[in-house]
């Protein structure tokens, strides 16, 4: 590819101080990819094409890729999902029966109504219908949108109403939040509900249903197991999921059926997944992880994929990872760092012997807890980047390169990344600045839904897509993450926004006005924090902080509350009116305020 020509005046910016830069370990043997260097230089994305199933004249399905082919080349009868409920119950189900269910759900959504192009949203916990519904919205070339299954009902409101859903699946658990906000959803025709397996006497549960609400089990009664596939255009599209950003409400990513090439390259790479692996991802599909690499990567290489349903806890991962004798395991940093916290005794009492890979991503990886992989799992843990946008994987760890604790990795086949400055010139190894890639990878985000400006504000520098990432390179082409540009919080893996959690503080009777940060965490990598003004006549004690805390809880997500809150007499604010954000991080972290020549009262 194409090298930028460097700015020769570009300013030289020391590397951050404690950046571990050794190597943990040498290259692993006899993974998918097993030289980098050649690989990397000679690689194209057409090569890849050979590993996708095409119909004629070049139309794709990337739910026929997950499922359907595997139905013809011997995997028929493999174990496709391994479901553990909430209460340790395991359920099996083969890439035949996946097939099945599929195609029965997407008759009866065709039943419906549903054709190509509408959206069908999904808003369930890790239950073998979140998997089938997935698949069967893509086959039938409607258009997925997943759901977190612990999303208020702003956060519902706000993704369910902008993309104009048709159609909601649900559980009877999740289903109250739902019908909190129908009455503003004038586009959704049909709530498609799933009640419990069976009563004890083995028959369906009878609920009573609203208007335009449909019995999931009785729906998919009687229709056919048999389903012809979409033949989509690589360019439609497959799923949207939407992504926090530091204004307004959060934006929807459309994504395309094109993309399960990178979905599958990287899986095949990345995880290194091989046919007698047991895979598990910890990510939720309401995210964008759990889509990617929870269902279309992994199935797409004929994976056995594990859902867990229950709650974090160290001992139940273990016992999980044990029983199934889970061989690849992708998690967050944020659950290392907890299953780091809860000690190494919980470790020893599993037998975790058949791990051979592990990957993290969502967040930057310490290397203390890279290292703690190598001390307690005898594997390091490989860190990888990429974002919601992005689609896939683009910077990892791969098994076949030494692994540098601390490090993002190195750009994938047909990835080009560089560091550059804010005219979009590259600059040197060390130096630090903005994290781009050259588009036209295959999974890059096609556009924003309804919102032309936001999806150009990422090709703001011309010739690449802007992460919003700063970060710096080493001499040996490794990157390293340092922060974010913009204001978004990451927290747990998850990206919240600030004004989502402004909008839902001021929703208290209590708030007048409130500003929110990212604060630095040992364990959850950043948290949230509120600075508020109260309203007039109001007085802060605890049961009005708590209070205002389980209200932002309940309205966007369990993940999106303030876990610290401030009380100030007044917020710094731009002459216009805009909180600055900037200065409240600055004074909260002891950090020098810069320019404050746009205060309204300085």
């Amino acid at each position: 590819m194409k090298v930028v020509e460097k700015k020769q005046h570009a300013k030289k910016t020391e590397k951050p101080k404690g950046a571990k830069r050794e190597i943990l370990k040498k290259a692993a043997v006899n993974c998918n990819l097993p030289e980098y260097e050649n690989f990397y230089n000679t690689f194209s994305w057409q090569d890849a094409q050979k590993e996708i199933s095409y119909f004629f004249g070049g139309k794709v399905n990337a739910a026929y890729n997950a499922v359907d082919r595997h139905l013809h080349n011997g995997r028929r009868n493999k174990v496709a999902l391994y479901s553990v409920d909430a209460r340790g119950h395991l359920e099996k189900y083969t890439f035949q029966e996946i097939y099945e269910a599929a195609n029965r759900l997407g008759n009866a959504l065709k039943s419906l109504g549903v054709k190509r192009g509408d959206r069908v949203f999904v808003f369930l916990p890790r239950i073998f219908e979140l998997y089938v519904s997935t698949i069967a919205i893509a086959k039938i070339g409607a258009i997925a949108g997943p759901l977190f299954s612990a999303f208020g009902p702003d956060a519902l409101r706000d993704r369910l109403h902008n993309s104009e859903a048709t159609i909601v699946i649900t559980n009877t658990d999740l289903k109250d939040k739902i019908d909190a906000i129908r009455r503003d959803l004038p586009d959704l025709e049909h709530v498609i509900v799933i009640g419990p397996k069976q009563d004890l006497d083995g028959a369906h549960a009878s609920r009573e249903l609203g208007e335009g609400e449909l019995d999931y089990a009785q729906l998919i009664e009687g229709q056919s197991s048999e389903l012809i596939c979409e033949q989509m255009d690589p360019e439609d599209p497959l799923y949207l999921l939407y992504t926090s950003g530091t204004t307004g409400k959060p934006k929807g990513v459309v994504h395309v059926h094109g993309d399960i090439i990178g979905q599958h390259m990287t899986s095949k790479w990345v995880l290194d997944l091989k046919e007698d692996d047991v895979y598990w991802c910890t990510a939720d599909p309401g995210w964008v992880t759990g889509t990617v690499y929870g269902i279309f990567g992994p199935w797409s290489n004929g994976a056995s994929v594990v859902s867990y349903e229950g709650r974090f806890d160290a001992a139940s991962w273990y016992k999980l990872i044990d029983r199934l004798k889970v061989t690849v395991w992708y998690t967050a940093p944020t659950a290392l760092r907890m299953l780091m916290k809860a000690g190494d005794d919980v470790v020893f009492e599993h037998d975790l012997g058949s791990l051979r890979h592990v990957l993290s991503v969502g967040e930057p990886l310490n290397p203390e807890v890279v290292r703690w992989g190598m001390k307690v799992f005898g594997l390091p843990i490989h860190d990888n980047w990429w974002q919601t946008e992005t689609g896939m994987q683009l910077i990892a760890n791969l098994p076949c390169n030494p692994l540098k604790p601390g490090s993002m990795g190195k750009p994938l086949p047909g990835v080009y990344a560089a560091i550059v400055d804010d005219q979009g010139q590259e600059l040197d190894a060390g130096e630090l600045g903005r994290l781009v890639v050259k588009p036209g990878w295959p999974a890059m985000l096609r556009r924003i839904w309804r919102n032309k400006d936001k999806f150009d504000e990422y090709f703001k520098i011309p010739g690449w897509y802007f992460s919003g990432d700063n970060a710096w390179k080493d001499e040996e082409g490794y990157f390293w993450f340092v922060g974010r540009a913009d204001d978004v919080i990451n927290t747990s893996g998850h990206r919240v926004g600030p004004f989502e959690v402004e909008s839902a503080l001021v929703e208290h009777p209590a708030v007048a006005e409130a500003g929110v940060i990212g604060k630095p965490d040992k364990e959850r990598g950043e948290i949230i924090k509120a600075f508020i003004v109260l309203a007039n006549g109001v007085t802060m004690n605890d049961n009005l902080l708590n209070e205002i805390k389980d209200h932002t809880r309940k309205t966007l997500a369990a993940h999106a509350y303030p876990r610290e809150i401030e009380v100030k007499d007044s917020l710094p604010k731009t002459r216009s009116g805009k909180i600055m954000r900037r200065l409240l991080k600055a004074w909260e972290l002891g950090l020098p305020t810069g320019d404050v020549s746009s205060l309204e009262d300085d």
